[in-house]
């Protein structure tokens, strides 16, 4: 009889089941299951070699090298995640001693790597540690050793760490399919609304639950076309309430049970938009910050459509606060869906069109996204009528055709957009891929290939890890049809709706990458980088191809990011002109903030690169101008024909002493108070660069706002 001598001293006898549920946790933590083959293999290899060494006792130590041997032989992978598992808790030790110093951190300074969440909170700090701690784990049980070395070296940096093992990133969400005939939330059965108003209330209950089983941004597509049949319940409501109650005989009776109705609808609306910018920015979700929710809206041509949108924008624009003091609001963000042929001079939306003009002049908000203009997004949108809406700031999903998944079957098949997310993102720093390739005199595309490969791997596991989640993670997503093809039971796993779903290859600091090739911005040349990213389309085309995979590439908004390239740039090769001689890198394809150059120039030279980033874009133009309509109104519209998704950008202040409003404001000119609530965009959206004289942002990204210029 062999004995093992545990740790604590005690001794068991030698057992062989044991050995295998231990290799059976190795493997499942890394997906892969043993064949009995395989599992009957490394029993007698375990038995032999004990045996071999010819003692009654053998420490722990000696049988965990043994079945890592048997391990090697039949699967290497195994292997590490049972070495990883054994050597845990000296490694736990130095994991929860980070973590814990980073949850000091938060509890008694705060944290700004997220605009879009209040780190003075009790359940955003909570939030916040466990973060921290989901991030940590990521890397140790996921996370190979090249992986580890490249995003602490900076030559690419994994989004989302704490959370993209959990659930899905970015998403376009089927409100309306889960209202039709109802659905199930929270073991509660919701009916289907039968009024406007209720419809709002419920529209607000699903955002709140199911943007909290997520990350990143959660997008309403076409609201004003899901609410309208909404409304005309109400108006039938109204106008048979009216005529119940009013006398026969009255003169126009029927005339004004319809002024009647409309007007009971218009409040609906007004109160319903209201209701919603109050949830979407008071209440914090699960995560620990407020949901990032997107809506569409602009193409309803009907009556109740354009009540709809024109009732948001209107809301938007008079803002929220006491009588004096009302300032917008940062949730939804809001993007204006632009068609010439209804909202161009003299066509039957040009009201709506008109109304989202006074509002991106005063708010910002609406950002615009063209349906009639050039490239892919219009495209789809001309041949096939499906919108493309944004999901979150920036994010585009690649076309998935019904019947013929990543390319149409034949010419009726149609691209679906509505109900499909992201995956996640993994950014490349391409300067600092350059940098690397002249330091050891090697070919930059070779090294490209190299990180290239690098996410393509990870994009390749984790696709495989979240298969194996249950549908019961997310019941209105999966189960209740929030999601394309979710009507999942909740016991299911769901890797049946995966396919659809992209992946995004993000991409950061453009312009210091031809900066670093041959010392000017891309505002003065631009070719090089527009090499690389022909040459990062083709390959990204190539591992769709081979993989199966609807691989996206992101032009990535770098918030806490644009400082954090900037450390790991200057710690690898160390200060460059015009590269890492700044405290942040620029976002993406965008010309740098300092740029003195004009709005149209600015739309011209960032257009060259607009169709190479299909998978997550939006070019914006800063206007140093006070709510010049004219000025905001045409250069919309060029952005509009050239087929951009366009944001416009203020620097909008709004003193908290005395409620005066000026743009550009840093100390209040009509009572001298420096406590001020200002609103910049971040990138692709808006947040507040000071909330009652302090701000919410990371000293990068203020940096960058203090040197904006085109942006």
């Amino acid at each position: 009889m062999i004995y093992v001598i545990k740790k604590d001293g005690t001794k068991e006898p030698f057992d062989a089941a044991k050995i295998v549920r231990a290799v059976n946790k190795s493997a499942k933590r890394i997906l892969y299951a043993f064949t009995a083959a395989e599992q009957d293999f490394i029993c007698q290899f375990a038995k032999e070699q004990a045996e071999s060494l010819h003692k009654e006792e053998i420490p722990i130590e000696d049988m965990h090298c043994i079945v890592e041997g048997a391990l090697d032989r039949v699967n290497p992978a195994v292997a590490k995640s049972y070495r990883d598992y054994r050597n845990y808790k000296v490694d736990f030790i130095h994991m929860m001693d980070e973590v814990y110093t980073k949850s000091q951190s938060i509890r008694y300074i705060g944290d700004k790597s997220n605009a879009n969440t209040d780190s003075a909170l009790v359940a955003t700090k909570r939030s916040l540690i466990f973060n921290e701690l989901n991030k940590e784990l990521y890397r140790k049980f996921f996370m190979n050793r090249n992986e580890l070395q490249a995003c602490k070296d900076g030559y690419i940096y994994i989004h989302d760490q704490s959370a993209r093992l959990d659930t899905m990133n970015c998403c376009l969400f089927d409100v309306a399919s889960v209202l039709k005939d109802g659905f199930e939330m929270g073991n509660v059965w919701y009916n289907e609304p039968k009024t406007l108003d209720t419809a709002f209330d419920v529209m607000g209950d699903i955002i709140l639950s199911t943007a909290a089983q997520q990350y990143g941004g959660f997008t309403v597509p076409e609201v004003d076309k899901i609410l309208a049949p909404y409304a005309q319940k109400s108006y039938d409501k109204y106008v048979a309430e009216f005529l119940k109650y009013s006398d026969e005989s009255w003169n126009g009776r029927e005339e004004r049970a319809v002024e009647y109705a409309m007007d009971k609808v218009k409040r609906e609306c007004d109160q319903g938009w209201q209701g919603i910018e109050y949830k979407l920015n008071t209440v914090g979700s699960s995560r620990g910050d407020y949901p990032f929710v997107t809506v569409t809206m602009g193409l309803g041509t009907g009556l109740f459509e354009k009540m709809i949108s024109i009732s948001l924008l209107e809301v938007h624009k008079e803002g929220q606060g006491k009588k004096g003091f009302r300032k917008p609001v940062l949730f939804p963000k809001i993007v204006f869906l632009y068609d010439e042929a209804i909202h161009g001079p003299g066509a039957s939306c040009e009201d709506v069109f008109e109304a989202g003009v006074d509002c991106s002049a005063k708010t910002m908000y609406p950002d615009w996204l063209s349906m009639s203009g050039e490239g892919y997004i219009s495209s789809m949108y001309q041949k096939y009528g499906r919108v493309i809406s944004p999901m979150g700031c920036r994010a585009f999903l690649s076309p998935w055709y019904e019947r013929g998944g990543m390319e149409p079957a034949d010419e009726e098949d149609r691209p679906v957009f509505v109900g499909r997310f992201n995956i996640g993102a993994v950014s490349l720093h391409l300067p600092m891929i350059l940098a690397k390739a002249k330091a050891e005199n090697r070919d930059f595309y070779e090294v490209l290939d190299f990180y290239l490969e690098m996410i393509r791997d990870l994009h390749r596991r984790t696709y495989d890890y979240l298969g194996e989640m249950k549908a019961s993670t997310n019941p209105l997503a999966y189960c209740e049809g929030g999601f394309y093809g979710g009507h999942l039971k909740p016991s299911d796993k769901i890797r049946p709706l995966l396919k659809p779903m992209t992946a995004s290859f993000g991409i950061t600091a453009l312009n210091e990458l031809q900066e670093l090739y041959n010392g000017k911005s891309i505002a003065e040349d631009g070719e090089f980088a527009l090499e690389v990213m022909r040459y990062i389309n083709q390959k990204i085309a190539e591992y769709k191809k081979e993989d199966g995979i609807l691989y996206a590439i992101y032009g990535t908004p770098a918030e806490s990011l644009c400082g954090l390239q900037i450390e790991q740039f200057r710690k690898m090769y160390g200060i460059v002109h015009n590269v890492s001689d700044r405290p942040y890198v620029s976002n993406s394809f965008h010309c740098h903030v300092t740029e003195d150059i004009t709005p149209i120039e600015k739309q011209d030279k960032e257009g060259r690169f607009w169709e190479l980033l299909n998978g997550g874009k939006i070019q914006y133009v800063r206007y140093p101008v006070s709510y010049n309509k004219s000025a905001i109104r045409t250069l919309i519209r060029r952005a509009m024909a050239k087929g951009f998704y366009e944001g416009v950008n203020l620097s909008l202040a709004y003193c908290d002493d005395c409620g005066h409003q000026e743009l550009e404001m840093d100390v209040c000119p009509v009572c001298g108070s420096s406590n001020l609530t200002k609103i910049d965009r971040m990138n692709g959206y808006l947040s507040y660069s000071r909330v009652h004289g302090d701000t919410r942002l990371n000293s990068a990204k203020m940096a960058e706002i203090a040197d904006r210029k085109s942006m």
